[in-house]
């Protein structure tokens, strides 16, 4: 079964959307399309990267992944075709793949066929759902343009370790806010475990306003209104509130510092 799925910062309002199914189903009527989300905050490359990478592999290998964020085409951030763990990704190379790979794709292509239309201010239908469907339908990546050998890159904000004579620290930030007001941060389970080794700690946010001393399974471990922090699904170090929105309550902002203190 054929899969293509749209990112997008269109909204639900216009007709974006709409056009692009149009345009897919009109080159490849036995598709199917599935939205991802259409609510990337404009141009927010970061934010619609983190949610491509936390959704991606749920969809089976061969799945086509149309990135419509900041899309306009230059000499610097050419339309581009990745192949990447066995799926498919379309987008501008303004740093968004590098943003979602964490390892180097099987195959890079410079799109460089002639789009549908004398505009070239909506690529995603005059450039991408062509090549998306050609991809779909198994058609080789190389027929869409010529081989690249390197995509732009950009650099999250990763956590860093310090330690001094009596105490170990991880200074990470809060890379994503969810619908809740769950902050995520950029600490991994897989690092508070090997940098911890089962110390007492103490995570520290809003510079020392705020402490939690302990992880917590689920939500409701705490009590309603009751902050905590858990590593959610995808793995991340997350400060929440049970049953309300941490983000506005606790004035939690992203690129916030978080402080983990590990007490020898």
């Amino acid at each position: 079964m054929p899969i293509i799925t749209l990112t997008s910062d269109w909204g639900l309002k216009d007709h974006y959307a709409g056009a692009v199914k149009g345009a897919l189903l009109s080159y490849y009527p036995e598709v199917t399309i599935i939205d991802i989300t259409h609510q990337i905050t404009s141009f927010d490359i970061e934010q619609a990267s983190f949610i491509i990478k936390n959704s991606f592999r749920t969809f089976p290998k061969g799945t086509v992944h149309i990135l419509a964020i900041n899309t306009e085409a230059s000499i610097k951030t050419p339309h581009t075709a990745v192949l990447y763990d066995g799926h498919y990704f379309i987008g501008a190379d303004n740093g968004i793949f590098s943003l979602i790979f964490e390892k180097e794709p099987e195959k890079i292509i410079e799109i460089t066929g002639v789009q549908d239309s004398e505009y070239f201010t909506f690529s995603t239908r005059d450039v991408f759902a062509k090549a998306a469907c050609h991809l779909a339908k198994g058609l080789e990546i190389e027929a869409l343009g010529m081989q690249k050998q390197q995509l732009v890159e950009k650099i999250h904000f990763r956590p860093v370790v310090e330690k001094t004579d009596n105490i170990t620290v991880i200074k990470g930030n809060i890379i994503y806010i969810d619908t809740y007001g769950n902050a995520v941060t950029n600490i991994t389970e897989a690092l508070f475990k090997e940098t911890g080794k089962g110390k007492q700690f103490v995570i520290f946010f809003r510079g020392i306003d705020y402490e939690i001393t302990e992880i917590s399974k689920s939500y409701n471990d705490v009590l309603v209104a009751e902050k905590l922090a858990l590593f959610n699904s995808s793995g991340f170090l997350e400060i929440s509130q049970n049953q309300g929105n941490a983000s506005m309550l606790l004035d939690l902002q992203l690129k916030n510092t978080i402080r983990i203190e590990f007490i020898d």
